[in-house]
């Protein structure tokens, strides 16, 4: 069987699709995939590492755009409609998954139009506008959230949770004896934690705390960033535009700092790891810093909010906890509680739910 997962941009839906593949393909040695996205998105760079087939359309996105720019964008649009009928005519997939992502709508409308049945995949609470408008036409709506499914219809609707790649899910919460602080901002970085990082660093070291640092900062920061540990005299610190072996990243930490979103939670509670949350202030109905809360609840997780971040009052938090083991492998087990492993599996499921029922 085949199946043709539309979508990605950034880590966030990317990741999800991953897992949902890496799931399709082990249950069916004779099962086929297909990525569709777009030659800038995350997935150009990824996929082909992985040994998954991408297929690319010309579409950017529509949100913040306003009313010219949205009549400015609708050329591409058709263009990457006739390109997504195309790809859906020679790959012939059995079913369409869309992960959300401005690329995916191009090809849902394709599929819904050639009558193959799709569903959606949503990470967050709040539905992002390609899934929102073909959530409606889908066969199923999986979602990581209950609270997600508000106004849908209640038949189609299926919590699976968020998917999560199989290295990061198997991962224990057992935290490593002289672990690593682990900071990120996801996929594309994240420029406010990048700057409050590199000064921090230094007054960490003033207080005694010497931790090797793991630091994902985005391409547009890396050599900044590089340049401002060097010029500090930092040699206990790694620097990366992307990295690619998440699973070993999380191994070795034993404490995270990074932004809050979807797919970012799961992986910390699927591997128990602690971590300083620190939302992205923009996000839409500001759904990181209801992530964040709620980890912090339950005892997973410490908010930090951006907007009243200081490096002094990171370095003040980072060098409290770091030192205490015993409250990181709380914060560890608390997290771990709230992981869940197996959604790739309930979205397989679905799939093959629908195919049966013809």
């Amino acid at each position: 069987m085949k199946m043709l997962l539309a979508g990605g941009g950034t880590g966030g839906h990317l990741f999800p699709a991953v897992a949902i593949a890496e799931q399709w393909l082990q249950q069916d040695e004779n099962a086929e995939v297909r990525f569709v996205g777009t030659a800038k998105g995350l997935e150009a760079k990824l996929l082909p590492k992985l040994g998954l087939a991408l297929e690319t359309i010309d579409m950017v996105g529509l949100v913040g755009r306003g009313l010219s720019g949205a009549l400015q964008v609708l050329p591409k649009l058709f263009r990457s409609l006739r390109q997504s009928q195309r790809i859906l005519q020679q790959f012939k997939p059995d079913i369409v998954v869309g992960v959300g992502g401005y690329s995916s709508f191009p090809v849902l409308t394709a599929a819904w139009l050639k009558g193959i049945p799709f569903i959606v995949h949503e990470q967050n609470a709040q539905f992002g506008l390609s899934n929102r408008v073909l959530a409606r036409f889908a066969q199923r709506v999986c979602v990581s959230l209950p609270e997600s499914a508000a106004g849908l219809p209640q038949q189609k609707v299926v919590v699976t949770g968020n998917p999560l790649r199989q290295e990061v899910a198997g991962l224990s919460s057992a935290l490593p004896p002289a672990g690593k602080l682990l900071v990120f901002g996801g996929s594309r970085g994240a420029h406010a934690i990048n700057q409050l990082m590199v000064e921090a660093l230094p007054l960490l070291r003033r207080m005694g705390v010497d931790a090797a640092v793991v630091h994902q900062t985005g391409q547009a920061d890396q050599a900044q960033v590089t340049e401002a540990y060097r010029a500090a005299g930092e040699t206990r610190v790694e620097v990366f535009a992307f990295i690619d072996d998440m699973a070993t990243a999380y191994r070795n930490a034993q404490l995270v700092v990074s932004r809050a979103g979807a797919t970012t939670i799961a992986e910390l509670c699927a591997c128990g790891r602690p971590a300083l949350l620190i939302p992205f202030p923009h996000a839409a109905a500001d759904h990181q810093t209801a992530n964040a809360a709620a980890m912090q609840a339950t005892g997973a997780a410490k908010l930090l909010v951006q907007a009243e971040l200081t490096p002094e009052i990171l370095a003040a938090t980072i060098g409290e906890l770091l030192p205490d083991r015993a409250q990181l492998q709380q914060m560890a087990q608390a997290a771990k509680v709230l992981g869940q492993t197996d959604a790739a599996e309930r979205v397989v499921a679905v799939c093959i739910d629908i195919l049966s029922e013809g």
